[in-house]
């Protein structure tokens, strides 16, 4: 019952937040009194339902969707199949780490343009996607082999228990916990990333070249709408990403 009370009272709280920021939002709207600069709230919603309503929204919110869907699988297969790897022979951790720290070092925009010139328009995105996401996924797979305790370890080779136990039962449970942390962390990161990057190479159906165009004719209200649109499907990826690994995985996961 107490719980139920303090669900709804952080409800009501989140509400009431996301009001105060549409008024400060019009206030400061109201007192620039430029659309060019900034666009009144009731403005920028009434494009944003506008594009809602046309089947052209739908294709490249999907499109874009589906490019952050395609790099972030591939950046959690590999990024979990080589984090094992090199979390048990540090030969290949030592190899594969140069690599890791250049990628974390380079700022995006680089890798972006590189991209531009290597690939097509529409795989610049999923590449760069699988670039961020997969040091991080990576990183932490080999962070949760390390922290694993070796007295445990050591404890089932003395006792001749078999390898498939050894993996299942105390490596599996062990950096579960760490991977779910990082593909939740990765998945925001390759969403932000994915749209920066439609934004240079430009594919014919994607928010980011929808964000370019409103830039390039000067339609504010255009792109506030679609900024609008980058963020809630943030929040929604994030939230059915969560929901779905709540079902499938044995951890705790924070709302």
């Amino acid at each position: 019952m107490e719980t139920s009370i303090t669900k709804n009272r952080r409800i009501v709280y989140k509400i009431i937040a996301f009001i105060f920021w549409i008024l400060v939002w019009e206030i400061i709207a109201l007192l620039i009194n430029k659309e060019i600069y900034l666009p009144t709230p009731y403005n920028t919603f009434k494009v944003l339902v506008s594009e809602i309503k046309t089947a052209m929204f739908w294709q490249t919110v999907f499109s874009t969707i589906f490019r952050v869907a395609i790099g972030f699988f591939i950046a959690c297969i590999i990024g979990i199949i080589f984090g094992i790897i090199c979390g048990v022979n540090k030969f290949i951790y030592e190899i594969l780490n140069l690599i890791i720290v250049a990628v974390k070092s380079t700022p995006v925009m680089s890798f972006i343009l590189i991209a531009v010139i290597w690939f097509k328009s529409d795989n610049v995105p999923i590449f760069i996607c699988f670039l961020m996401c997969f040091p991080i996924i990576w990183t932490s797979v080999v962070g949760g082999i390390n922290n694993i305790d070796k007295r445990l370890i050591d404890m089932a080779y003395v006792y001749k228990v078999d390898k498939k136990y050894i993996v299942k039962d105390i490596y599996i449970p062990s950096i579960v916990p760490y991977i779910t942390t990082a593909m939740i962390t990765s998945l925001g990161l390759g969403w932000k990333v994915t749209v920066a990057a439609e934004v240079l190479s430009s594919p014919k159906f994607s928010i980011g070249t929808k964000l370019y165009d409103a830039k390039v004719y000067v339609e504010s209200e255009q792109l506030f709408a679609w900024t609008i649109v980058v963020i809630a499907l943030s929040l929604i990826l994030e939230y059915i990403f969560k929901y779905l690994l709540r079902k499938i995985l044995p951890v705790r996961i924070q709302k």
